[in-house]
């Protein structure tokens, strides 16, 4: 059975890992601090699930996946990330991770600093624009009429493959949104960014008890359209 490694085990993180265990899938996790604090979790997963280090899960994993605060991406090991099919699913706050002038002048994409940092990897970004809330309760089965999408990109077109794959595993039909640098389409702050999947937008926001709403492709192919780049 394929196994999908977790380098952070946080909402994003261990939501996946639920959904993947769900779809019959081998479990890795990790994360900064050590694989014995991830025990009540592995115990809530069961018998599909372990804890390793970050290192042990991207060499264990079919698809890994990189669910860290962004300002951490350089502690993502290089070496066992090499020729593995590597999920992004960093956002950028600065409150959070500090200024990163790259991304404050749009020069760049989160996910293009984790694959320059990552130069033997396949970097796909995915999961990035969806309350962890919505991601688990918005999961359907393939063919699913309230099934809902989600965008990926990368500059592989195997491995946005793979990633395809992965999503409709895991209850999602995926849009291909481009390369790497296309990927500020759905990035924090834009119409793709968790407002097609709530039942109560706010704005560009979404409250924290908002209950989801299924989003088709249709709907995130014209929010992606929609998205405008700051200075452009």
């Amino acid at each position: 059975m394929a196994t999908l490694g977790l380098i952070g085990s946080g909402n994003i993180g261990s939501t996946l890992a639920r959904l993947a265990v769900d779809a019959g899938l081998d479990v890795v996790l990790s994360n900064s601090r050590g694989p014995e604090t991830l025990a009540d979790l592995v115990a809530e997963l069961g018998p599909r699930a372990r804890a390793a280090t970050p290192a042990e899960a991207a060499a264990a994993g079919d698809w890994v996946v990189v669910s860290i605060p962004l300002k951490n991406y350089r502690q993502v090991p290089v070496e066992p990330t090499t020729g593995k099919i590597v999920l992004d699913t960093n956002n950028y706050y600065p409150e959070r991770d500090g200024r990163i002038p790259e991304l404050d002048a749009e020069e760049t994409t989160t996910s293009e600093l984790l694959q320059r940092h990552l130069p033997d990897a396949k970097v796909v970004k995915a999961f990035n624009n969806i309350f962890f809330r919505h991601l688990a309760s918005l999961a359907r089965p393939s063919g699913a009429p309230d099934r809902s999408a989600l965008p990926i990109a990368g500059d592989d077109p195997e491995a946005r493959a793979s990633a395809v794959e992965l999503l409709d595993l895991l209850g999602y039909d995926a849009v291909d949104a481009g390369t790497l640098a296309d990927s500020w389409r759905f990035q924090r702050d834009t119409p793709a960014y968790v407002v097609p999947y709530a039942k109560n937008p706010q704005g560009l926001g979404i409250s924290a008890d908002d209950p989801g709403a299924s989003a088709d492709a249709a709907t995130l192919r014209a929010a992606l359209a929609a998205a405008e780049r700051p200075g452009s």
